[in-house]
């Protein structure tokens, strides 16, 4: 094999990889239904908020439950994060 083979082989699989990493907390269709805005910058109250999060499926619950309670991946999104513990996401 040659050294550009190689090269565009690891970039081919960074590139789909990268996009199977994605979690819960950044598929922006997740997290829409909790933000006031579409820029996603003001969240809803927490009676909305709670409402949003019971009408999802329990697997995209549970999806964000676990990634909220991997200190990583719940930094970026503290307060979202915030109001998924208190609606009882620590397991």
């Amino acid at each position: 094999m040659n050294f550009r083979t190689i090269c565009l082989g690891a970039l081919a699989l960074s590139m789909v990889g990268g996009v199977a990493f994605a979690g819960a907390l950044d598929e922006p269709d997740n997290m829409a239904p909790f933000f006031t805005d579409t820029s996603m910058k003001t969240m809803k109250p927490m009676a909305e908020f709670k409402t949003a999060f019971m009408a999802m499926p329990k697997e995209k619950q549970e999806a964000m439950k676990k990634e909220c309670n991997d200190a990583a991946m719940s930094k970026p999104h503290a307060e979202f994060c915030a109001n998924v513990q208190a609606l009882g996401g620590a397991n």
